[in-house]
């Protein structure tokens, strides 16, 4: 199960053009039996993901949960503590109900201020490291300040980046899934 905001929910992309989708395809490619559940609502903050993780858990019993929230957070400028305390509700809620957890990192542009900054990225390897769970650091790696990579709002990547940010994650989630 799929537990983001628009980075996954395909957000100004062709239909089927996303990562997840991708992953879809990929797991098929690989033939390995895993069902995708995309439950990705662009806008979400992780305190609306905690509102709801349950109801999503209940509903689709994931074994693995890939959990790509705080973005928007971030970026209302949210406080880091509710941010990191809601992402810890979503992780254990996830690990109560027996599915492994794939945290995915983000970061904010600089004009929020290094400190800002610095302690909303520091959020993801710190849940990561207490909660035993893996990581994907940055899941806009290799194209994150990359502009022609994004759409026209500068926030959500292309079709083309798309395969990027796949591969990102590829590298952690394949371990998860035996």
């Amino acid at each position: 199960m799929v537990f983001g905001d628009s980075l996954s929910s395909g957000y100004g992309l062709p239909r089927d053009t996303g990562w997840v989708s991708l992953l879809r395809d990929r797991l098929q490619q690989e033939r390995l039996d895993y069902e995708v559940v995309n439950t990705s609502i662009s806008g979400e903050t992780t305190r609306g993901g905690l509102s709801r993780i349950t109801q999503s858990l209940t509903a689709h019993h994931p074994s693995i949960v890939i959990l790509e929230l705080g973005g928007n957070d971030g970026l209302r400028g949210q406080p880091v503590e509710a941010t990191r305390d809601n992402l810890e509700g979503i992780i254990k809620a996830c690990q109560q109900h027996g599915a492994k957890v794939l945290l995915i990192g983000m970061r904010l542009p600089p004009n929020y201020g290094m400190g800002y900054t610095q302690k909303f990225q520091n959020i993801y390897p710190e849940l990561a490291k207490r909660y035993r769970v893996p990581l994907t650091p940055f899941m806009l790696e290799g194209f994150g300040f990359d502009t022609s990579m994004f759409q026209a709002d500068r926030i959500h990547p292309t079709a083309a980046a798309q395969p990027i940010i796949l591969d990102n994650i590829w590298k952690t989630l394949k371990p998860l899934l035996g």
